[in-house]
């Protein structure tokens, strides 16, 4: 066998080339380690097999025939190529485990560098070029096309600077001028954004090293969230303000450091643009708590009148009927019917702390939240921990009215709040018309009994999703 090899070397040479090829096909990329060791092997057998047949890569082929001297002008070429490739190889191995994304773009840099170092000097020994006049050449050619493609290699060198800094990674989230999004990728031209909405987003590397940059995971964990409400110029500022911060009142998950803020963004003779503000803990759903907040910020700028320009100091009964609309357990109630139960609904006011309903009561009235934050809080056989917290719309004391049984939490104002209390007596002929209001009750103290025990049971730290929330969600 070693007889046959030294014998034909150039033959096996070229089908080490080959073999070196189809392996580095067909072995799979995740044992980067056994690819590059076996490209390793073979271009060190390639390079004793080259040697033995008597040629030198320093030095042009030594044969006169023409034949033989252009097999082996092309195997002394493909020893320079296969040398950098190896050599580009080992270096990725190295740099990316220890540089992540910025090692995978170095070693691009550096495996340009090296191919094109070894074309040069494959050039200058195999093939006895001039290479002092191929650089001259080479060095206006490359004037020339760094004039064509400026734009194009000042993103990349703007990408080379962003890898070597690290301002954000893969999967961080970042907002580069104000729009904000996850990273899924940093190539050679640009930085590629999947936004909120599902889009990707792709911002050229020269502009995002220009940008301003926030990084959303660089924060201690925290996370910002943000919604944005353009309002009727012709509605007061304070009132806008005031249920935006009642708003940010309502969402438990809010962070009490950085303080969550409403401010006024822009406006003109027609609008004025209002953007309530906060941050979050890492664990958070971002999504589903912006979700969340616009829902109550619609039914604070609706209980306050905001929607139809009215004050609800002044048409209290107006309110009352609209605020009806967004109970759900009156849905199955007809226009007619829902006019009626309005008259019924009598407002009583309550200061930031008061309790509206306190644990183990046997409500006699049916309480429906017109304005405010309320905060629900159960026993957990220390003292009460914080459930949750409601907006206009939902309701408390469902167990007294149905069932005559004691409240199962504790009702506290968080802020000021106009509260609408309904009788037991007058539900009573509502619930008798309406058998479909009694079903809704019944479910909803049911639901709301398995979500407090638990709630009891898991003890969780922060409110999650199909927890207590959800309890809220379905008053």
């Amino acid at each position: 066998m070693f007889t046959v090899i030294h014998d034909h070397p150039m033959i096996f040479a070229v089908g080490l080339l080959l073999a070196d090829l189809a392996c580095w096909r067909l072995l799979p990329v995740e044992q980067k380690v056994g690819r590059v060791l076996l490209r390793l092997v073979f271009f060190t057998a390639y390079s004793v097999l080259i040697f033995r047949a008597g040629m030198s890569p320093m030095q042009p082929s030594p044969w006169p025939d023409a034949a033989l001297n252009m097999m082996g002008t092309a195997l002394e070429i493909a020893w320079w190529l296969l040398g950098a490739r190896t050599l580009t190889v080992v270096l990725g191995l190295l740099l990316i485990p220890r540089s992540g994304h910025a090692g995978r773009l170095l070693k691009d840099v550096l495996g340009a560098a090296i191919f094109l170092a070894a074309i040069v000097a494959a050039a200058a020994y195999v093939m006895q070029l001039p290479v002092k006049g191929l650089l001259a050449t080479s060095g206006v050619v490359a004037i020339v096309v760094g004039l064509a493609l400026q734009n194009t290699l000042s993103d990349v060198f703007s990408g080379i600077v962003l890898n070597t800094t690290k301002p954000y990674r893969l999967d961080d989230w970042i907002a580069i001028d104000g729009t904000e999004g996850k990273v899924v990728e940093i190539d050679w031209r640009a930085t590629h954004l999947l936004t909120a909405q599902g889009g990707t987003l792709v911002i050229p590397n020269s502009v995002a090293a220009k940008a301003k940059i926030l990084n959303l995971n660089r924060s201690a964990d925290v996370h910002a969230i943000a919604i944005s409400v353009t309002v009727s110029a012709q509605v007061r500022p304070r009132l806008v303000l005031d249920a935006l911060h009642k708003t940010l009142r309502g969402v438990s998950v809010l962070l009490p450091t950085p303080k969550a803020k409403v401010v006024i963004k822009s406006s003109d003779l027609a609008s004025v643009e209002y953007e309530a503000s906060g941050f979050v803990g890492a664990g958070t759903d971002r999504v589903e708590a912006r979700n969340l907040m616009f829902d109550l910020a619609y039914r604070h700028l609706r209980a306050a009148g905001i929607a139809t320009g009215e004050n609800p100091r002044e048409v209290p009964a107006s309110q009352a009927r609209r605020l009806l609309d967004d109970v759900k357990i009156f849905r199955s109630l007809d226009a007619e019917e829902k006019d009626r139960l309005s008259q019924q609904l009598v407002a009583q006011p309550f200061a930031a702390g008061q309790v509206v309903l306190e644990f183990g009561a046997a409500s006699e009235q049916l309480w429906v939240i017109g304005t405010g934050v309320v905060s629900a809080s159960i026993p957990d056989g220390e003292g009460f921990v914080e459930a949750g917290r409601m907006g206009p719309g939902e309701v408390m004391g469902e167990e007294g009215v149905t069932l005559g049984a004691p409240s199962q939490a504790r009702f506290t104002a968080l802020t000021s709040s106009v509260i609408y209390r309904i009788d037991k007596d007058m539900l009573q002929a509502c619930l008798e018309e309406r058998t479909e209001v009694g079903s809704a009750l019944s479910k909803l103290q049911e639901f709301r009994q398995q979500a407090s025990a638990s709630l009891l049971v898991h003890k969780p730290v922060a409110i999650k999703k199909g927890g207590f929330l959800s309890w809220l969600r379905h008053s």
